[in-house]
């Protein structure tokens, strides 16, 4: 069969089909079939590479179905055409009836029914190929060049970069990895690159320290700096138990205070995110400190209230106050 006879069996695109054929060609022992002279090259995998199986029940296969839609940002790409092969062999499996009385009642259509819902996902549709390239490079080990403009340069360049992970965050994809260029660790978001080419001939080692945990900050996003600062917030009683059951930073650590409120003391990086996510919480949260992240929280407040207008309306109200 032909590349494009193989893809169209498969009932997926030429691409796809190419990534398989070199994933058969890294992962399997493949042995020639004597054939006629002036025939087709066949090959085969010897029958002794068993091919891989993991057992599952029903309710460990919807458990799983349960998110996949946190690859729905990858559509488009072989990765998720990857993905959403597993899924419906895993959605066929979890299908089958039961048993007992309630085999094909209780849990009918459960896969539509027990899911992650993404917060507000990315539409990936014009990176599929970027996607692809930094999957392969992290888990192939390769380096990756790439076209990158950097949230805070006004021109794009020209990088190369050992990928570490590739993580799903907040529903945006990131790339923690080893700038060559600047000598050290930094985070890439896939919307930024360009261009990207991944090395067929060159490898490169993870460290053995490294932790993806340590370039995250739970809610409050990328760990960018090595700063360190303590933050302390207090919330009014009637975001306390929304606060209590969630673990909003690793460092965190909470305190009653009184009116039923709550105090949360954390220690985070940069502030920039911590600022946006205590205007989330509108009337209900306070900072104490730091100064600065009090004085950064009172400018953007200001700032919002002039955009409707509110500094004029209060500049009057004092003056009839006088």
């Amino acid at each position: 069969m032909s590349l494009a006879q193989l893809a169209e069996a498969l009932d997926v695109s030429l691409r796809t089909m190419r990534r398989y054929l070199n994933e058969i060609r890294r992962q399997y022992d493949l042995e020639s079939v004597p054939v006629r002279g002036g025939g087709a090259l066949l090959w085969r995998v010897r029958p002794n590479e068993v091919a891989r199986k993991v057992e599952l029940r029903r309710t460990q296969a919807y458990a799983l179905l349960a998110a996949r839609r946190v690859f729905e940002p990858m559509r488009g790409s072989a990765l998720f055409d990857e993905i959403d092969m597993a899924v419906t062999k895993l959605l066929a499996s979890a299908q089958r009836p039961g048993r007992g009385p309630n085999a094909g009642l209780a849990d009918a259509k459960l896969e539509d029914r027990f899911l992650y819902l993404p917060f507000a996902p990315r539409n990936y549709a014009d990176r599929t190929e970027e996607l692809d390239d930094l999957f392969q490079a992290v888990s192939d080990l390769r380096p990756l060049t790439l076209s990158y403009k950097s949230a805070t340069s006004d021109h794009e360049e020209r990088i190369t970069i050992h990928p570490y992970a590739l993580v799903l965050h907040r529903d945006s994809i990131y790339c923690v990895g080893f700038h060559l260029g600047h000598g050290e660790v930094r985070t890439f978001l896939l919307d930024r690159m360009r261009d990207t080419e991944c090395s067929y001939q060159e490898r490169f080692q993870v460290p053995g320290d490294f932790k993806i945990d340590d370039y995250f900050q739970g809610e409050l996003g990328i760990w960018r700096s090595s700063e360190r600062h303590k933050v302390v917030i207090d919330f009014d009683a009637a975001a306390a138990n929304y606060v209590r059951t969630r673990r909003v930073h690793a460092t965190q650590k909470l305190a009653g205070i009184a009116g039923g409120g709550l105090r949360l003391t954390m220690t985070v990086g940069s502030l920039k995110p911590v600022v946006s996510w205590v205007l989330e919480w509108g009337p209900r949260a306070r900072v104490v400190e730091p100064p600065e992240l009090v004085d950064a929280v009172k400018r953007e407040l200001r700032e919002a209230l002039s955009a409707y207008g509110g500094a004029a309306v209060e500049t009057r109200r004092r003056g009839r106050r006088a």
